[in-house]
C-alpha cells in the first residue's frame, strides 16, 4: 500500500510498504502503528494514527505510478520491492530500486 504522512501538510515523506488489516477491516497496521479511519473528516487525510493522532493517506499502489499528489520522493519498503516492481507496476527489471520519484498528480 502507498502510505504518506499528512501532519505536517499536504507533501509529508511517503512509502510503499505492506499493511495488515484487522479481522473487521476497520482498522490498518504498519510499522508497530495502528491507523483508524478519518471516515471522510480529513483534508487530503484518510487514517490517523490511533496513539499519535498523525494524520495519513493510505491507499493501493497505482499502476502507472503517480501516488503522490504533489512531487517528492517514495520509499520502498525492503519486503516489498521485488513485489511491487513486478506484479504492481510490471517492470520487474527494475526490482532493485529502493526509492522512487514520483512527479505528482498535480505535477
Amino acid at each position: 500500500m502507498y502510505i504518506e504522512c499528512k501532519d505536517g501538510g499536504i507533501n509529508g515523506p511517503a512509502r510503499i510498504g505492506r499493511v495488515a488489516f484487522s479481522r473487521s477491516g476497520r482498522t490498518l497496521y504498519y510499522g508497530g502503528r495502528s491507523f483508524a479511519s478519518l471516515k471522510g473528516s480529513g483534508f487530503k487525510a484518510n487514517y490517523y494514527d490511533v496513539e499519535t493522532g498523525e494524520e495519513f493517506w493510505i491507499s493501493g499502489c497505482k499502476k502507472r505510478g503517480g501516488d503522490r499528489l504533489y512531487s517528492g520522493t517514495v520509499e520502498i519498503d525492503d519486503d516489498v520491492r521485488e513485489e511491487y516492481w513486478r506484479d504492481v507496476r510490471s517492470l520487474p527489471r527494475q526490482h532493485e530500486l529502493k526509492r522512487v520519484k514520483d512527479a505528482g498528480k498535480y505535477a
